[in-house]
């Protein structure tokens, strides 16, 4: 394969208005490389996501060097993988895998990202008490990135509630200290918490709606939303309006894909010229 030549894609459901295509591929005109970047929807083919295991090889036959994964794989796709980064072992969930001769190594920049889109948008906030929304493949990453942050306890809600538990205990393990709790009224948990974290597709615009109960957010919480499409959700929407600190989640879509060029290309990108490129976007007309 030409060494500067790329072919990369994401696999996910409903992913049709990402901007990861355009991310990608603007940086990479920036660094002279020959990029492609493709969508594989589950929604726009018609598959299930069982398909998973079939989309892999079919990327391999073509030559691509790697592929994002998106909801819902994140945690399925380690199934179909031949090794896992540290970080990917740890949490249990991928968001990136190189194809790389023969082998399929599963990565996890997810985290990376939201740490460095807190750490540059919520300078300062208070951090005694967080509430987070979502124990799925996004959830153990933002989990994870929120205790590397200085979270000194995250309260953990998801419908299913033995996954929340898990996660949780997972988190007291690896940080060897009383560090997160599973919780079942999201509630009760945000009236003593000075922040809320969001990570389910509630508000992604195949998953319209709000994750709350509207009266549970005050302006005293800030609140930080890894959805990006919209880059307004209606929870941000909500927050603002009350007067929340808020942070949405293009900083974090930012960051881990820079990561993931990085892997894919071994050309490091200039992660700052990739958030101007990221808010032009935006502002672009769909």
């Amino acid at each position: 394969m030409n060494n500067n030549k790329f072919l990369v894609g994401l696999i996910g459901a409903d992913i049709q208005m990402s901007k990861s295509p355009a991310l990608h591929e603007i940086e990479a005109r920036h660094l002279k490389l020959d990029y492609h970047y493709e969508l594989v929807d589950f929604a726009e083919r018609s598959l299930p996501a069982s398909a998973l295991p079939e989309l892999l090889v079919e990327f391999e036959d073509r030559g691509f060097a790697g592929s994002n994964i998106t909801h819902p794989c994140k945690q399925t796709v380690i199934a179909h993988l031949t090794s896992l980064s540290e970080d990917a072992e740890m949490l249990g969930a991928v968001n990136t895998v190189v194809l790389r001769d023969g082998k399929r190594i599963g990565h996890n920049t997810d985290w990376y990202g939201f740490y460095k889109n807190f750490e540059r948008g919520m300078p300062g906030v208070a951090k005694t008490h967080a509430v987070l929304l979502g124990a799925g493949g996004a959830g153990v990453a933002v989990a994870h990135a929120a205790i590397k942050l200085g979270i000194e306890m995250l309260s953990i809600f998801d419908q299913d509630t033995n996954r929340a538990a898990a996660l949780a205990d997972q988190l007291n393990r690896r940080f060897s200290r009383t560090c997160a709790q599973p919780v079942r009224e999201v509630g009760a948990a945000l009236a003593s918490a000075d922040g809320l974290i969001h990570a389910t597709p509630t508000g992604m615009r195949s998953h319209p709606g709000l994750p709350i109960e509207p009266e549970w957010l005050h302006p005293r919480h800030w609140v930080a939303d890894i959805v990006y499409m919209p880059l307004v959700t209606e929870l941000l929407a909500l927050a603002e309006k009350k007067g929340c600190r808020t942070l949405p989640g293009g900083g974090m879509t930012v960051f881990q894909a820079a990561a993931a060029f990085e892997l894919f290309t071994c050309v490091k990108p200039d992660a700052e010229r990739m958030s101007r490129h990221f808010e032009e976007l935006c502002r672009a007309p769909a």
